[in-house]
């Protein structure tokens, strides 16, 4: 495991460059360019729209993993400064995506322009999120599963093995400073599975793995289907209840204690729950309006050169014809 990928030297000592930060930064720079590129390719957004909404829903997103975080392991922080110090991790994937919605929304609501175009282009950067951060969650450690059958195949085993490390100078996970290990190895210390002399921690299901690939098939499907739905809001909707399944039975292998539990189930269990049914219904309703009264549409001021050019020309739609929203014709009455 590389907790710390790097340290960078300075004159008031070194400053360590973790793996997840690396992850997660690399995470929102690839979701820069993809809805930057999609924004315009498929809605004809203007860039500068584009540019100032997704900062705002990617300090959203990073705000809403953090509180979710702390509210599901309130006893962890012993201060209001504490909650600050993001080093010591804590982030919640379904905090991002909720804080990154209402960001989102707020932002859209203030411009007076639809949100859900711009949420069909988000949602594949959520697929890829998930699967470049996982990747740092698996070099830091953490939201690791539980302990693997004896016949469990070898290499799978040697996957979720995670190694005894000294945490001097490094910020231990939610762990006592005083004890070193990484987050399995410590837990399985302390639960009493492991002699105080173990080098690594028990083999465990490695969910960091299994959760990047899930993000990877997620969001392959994801940009499919932006470019075949057949009404704005499909790919947020579909997507979003696909993830919540598969959230929801993921959560039965995971075994890291952070995750917060509630009437016997996991924080993004109970969150699972509520999401898929309203992601059903939102998928009928949306369909529905899009047959009786037509899909959700961009106004002029949204559209690329709209900024400069004022006149009906701003308005047209210059997209090429297989990123447009294919028509659904309308029921008769």
């Amino acid at each position: 495991m590389y907790p710390v990928l790097f340290s960078i030297p300075t004159p008031w000592g070194a400053i360590p460059i973790y793996s997840y930060g690396v992850m997660l930064g690399s995470s929102l720079l690839f979701a820069w360019y993809f809805i930057m590129y999609m924004g315009k390719r498929v809605e004809g957004f203007n860039r500068e729209l584009l540019a100032s909404c997704f900062t705002w829903t990617a300090v959203g997103a990073i705000v809403g993993a953090r509180l979710l975080y702390i509210l599901t392991n309130i006893e962890a922080y012993d201060s209001f400064a504490s909650w600050f110090d993001l080093r010591s991790g804590g982030l919640v994937a379904y905090g991002g995506f909720l804080g990154g919605f209402v960001t989102a929304w707020a932002f859209w609501r203030i411009k007076k322009i639809p949100l859900l175009p711009f949420a069909d282009l988000a949602v594949p950067t959520l697929a890829s999120g998930l699967m470049l951060t996982r990747i740092g969650c698996y070099l830091y450690g953490c939201d690791y599963g539980r302990p693997l059958d004896d016949g469990a195949p070898g290499f799978v085993k040697s996957a979720g093995t995670f190694p005894k490390w000294d945490t001097e100078g490094y910020p231990s996970f939610a762990c006592d400073q005083n004890i070193t290990g990484s987050p399995a190895y410590h837990h399985h210390l302390d639960e009493g599975w492991l002699a105080d002399d173990a080098v690594s921690s028990l083999a465990v299901h490695p969910t960091q793995i299994y959760e990047s690939a899930a993000g990877l098939v997620l969001f392959v499907f994801a940009v499919w289907l932006l470019t075949h739905r057949k009404f704005r809001g499909q790919v947020l909707v579909t997507v979003g209840a696909l993830y919540g399944l598969w959230r929801f039975f993921i959560e039965y292998l995971r075994d890291d204690p952070e995750r917060g539990f509630a009437f016997g189930f996991s924080t993004s269990q109970l969150i699972s729950l509520a999401l898929i049914p309203v992601c059903i219904l939102g998928y009928v309703q949306l369909k529905k309006r899009a047959e009786e009264q037509g899909d959700v549409e961009l106004p002029p001021w949204a559209l690329e050169g709209a900024a400069a050019d004022a006149s009906p020309k701003a308005a047209e739609d210059t997209r090429p014809a297989k990123y447009r929203p294919k028509k659904i014709k309308k029921k008769k009455k």
